[in-house]
């Protein structure tokens, strides 16, 4: 939900509390939105001492219990354990959506891994993060250069520091085995923290690292998308996309997620499509199917002595298989219009901008066409013997007639007279006596 589309009756969007001026455009993970913020609380304080804090922007959240009763609200930054020292973060979630959430992550409640909320943050504490922060660039350039001195096949994709810089979290992608039990000693010198190493798959390191994607907005999986399911070249085959990796990877290097977002709506559409219909025969001939467009439940067939297209309805071609089906045959397909072959071959172009090769040669032929041309106009704009041996000798022996008819070329006639140059209109600077070869 972007932040335009989250305002209240006041006026003021409470989603992302950016007030309608988010720098990216849309929602990022940070920015949960507690709708249930308001409720009064029936069961007791008790019930309600668990909450979700995010660390980073979003890029790693965790459940926390208040046990000191410390008095907390969502979007307030606090100071929570961690497993060595302690970090700073900000809270994203409280109360019942706490438990839904930890639920859906099969995070139990009483579980020993939930830290304690320590308390509010204070300016110093903020002032540690953003030192910790500014510093992450310049610990993962280095830890890439160590790596790549020990020649471990690994790719970090992002470091991030604990807010009191005890702890060094590194993030890469493998893909096999890694043994870096050396490289975490290189490290410890380098950094002088503790190292831990978490091994992330391609889609969670372009959440991390973040971009924008072919649409033009932020990647879904860098602002709102954290379940990552599996995409196939299923998916594609159903909408009709031409099945070109190039087109359909994303930043990660797999198969884009949106594949899924419309797959649904393409099945539930064939289901209505007739079945078996590659072929209908009719008085003019048998028409084959060659494509169809889902969406205008229209379906595409050619003859064998005609190539054009001629689109069909769905009904209608239910309507020719009923008659085939009893022996009857129709006058033709009841095509809805013409197409001339240049339309033809712009309609076969796909979504994802492939078109055929018969479209690239007959514009490559265009333009040779188009170069040979200009070529022999600029071969006439000089004259008819332009080029010729016999100018060219002539312009030999008359080098030096500039010299002694008062031209300019000082140095012995080196250059032929301009009004005898090809191409060149008039015949200045000829009229001099012939000077010595």
């Amino acid at each position: 939900m972007s932040c335009n589309g989250c305002s209240t009756n006041s006026g003021l969007p409470k989603g992302c509390r950016n007030n309608g001026h988010c720098q990216t455009g849309t929602c990022n993970k940070m920015n949960t939105f507690d709708w249930l913020a308001e409720m009064p609380i029936a069961f007791g304080m008790d019930d309600y001492r668990l909450f979700e804090v995010s660390f980073k922007n979003g890029s790693r959240k965790g459940f926390f219990k208040n046990e000191q009763n410390i008095v907390v609200e969502t979007g307030d930054i606090v100071v929570v354990e961690s497993s060595m020292g302690c970090d700073v973060g900000e809270v994203t979630l409280s109360g019942e959506l706490v438990k839904m959430q930890m639920r859906k992550k099969k995070v139990k409640e009483k579980s020993a891994d939930i830290k304690n909320i320590l308390g509010r943050a204070s300016e110093k504490d903020i002032e540690n993060l953003k030192s910790a922060r500014e510093m992450e660039h310049q610990m993962m350039v280095r830890a890439r250069a160590i790596a790549r001195s020990m020649k471990i096949n690994m790719k970090i994709g992002d470091v991030e520091m604990q807010a009191d810089k005890k702890k060094l979290t590194i993030y890469y992608t493998a893909d096999q085995r890694v043994d870096f039990r050396e490289l975490i000693k290189v490290f410890a010198r380098e950094f002088k923290s503790k190292i831990e190493m978490k091994q992330i798959g391609a889609r969670q390191e372009a959440g991390l690292i973040g971009g924008i994607g072919d649409c033009g907005r932020e990647l879904c999986c860098s602002t709102w998308l954290t379940d990552f399911k599996s995409v196939s070249t299923t998916a594609a085959r159903y909408q009709n996309l031409s099945i070109n990796l190039e087109k359909l990877s994303g930043q990660c290097g797999r198969l884009k997620c949106c594949l899924n977002y419309e797959l649904d709506v393409y099945i539930e559409a064939l289901e209505e499509f007739p079945k078996n219909a590659d072929r209908l025969e009719t008085e003019k001939g048998v028409a084959f199917l060659q494509k169809t467009d889902i969406l205008k439940r229209l379906m595409f067939y050619t003859f064998k002595e005609d190539s054009k297209f001629y689109p069909v309805p769905v009904e209608k071609v239910k309507e020719i298989q009923a008659q085939n089906a009893e022996g009857k045959k129709p006058e033709d397909l009841g095509y809805l219009i013409h197409k001339t072959e240049e339309e033809e071959v712009e309609e076969q172009a796909d979504l994802v901008g492939q078109i055929s090769l018969e479209s690239l040669e007959k514009a490559a032929r265009k333009k040779q066409k188009g170069k040979s041309r200009g070529r022999r106009q600029g071969d006439n704009r000089g004259g008819e013997n332009r080029g010729g041996a016999p100018e060219k000798r002539e312009f030999k022996e008359n080098r030096g007639s500039r010299d002694s008819g008062g031209g300019k070329n000082k140095g012995g006639g080196n250059r032929p007279p301009r009004g005898n140059r090809p191409g060149n209109r008039g015949d200045r600077g000829g009229q001099g006596t012939q000077g010595p070869k």
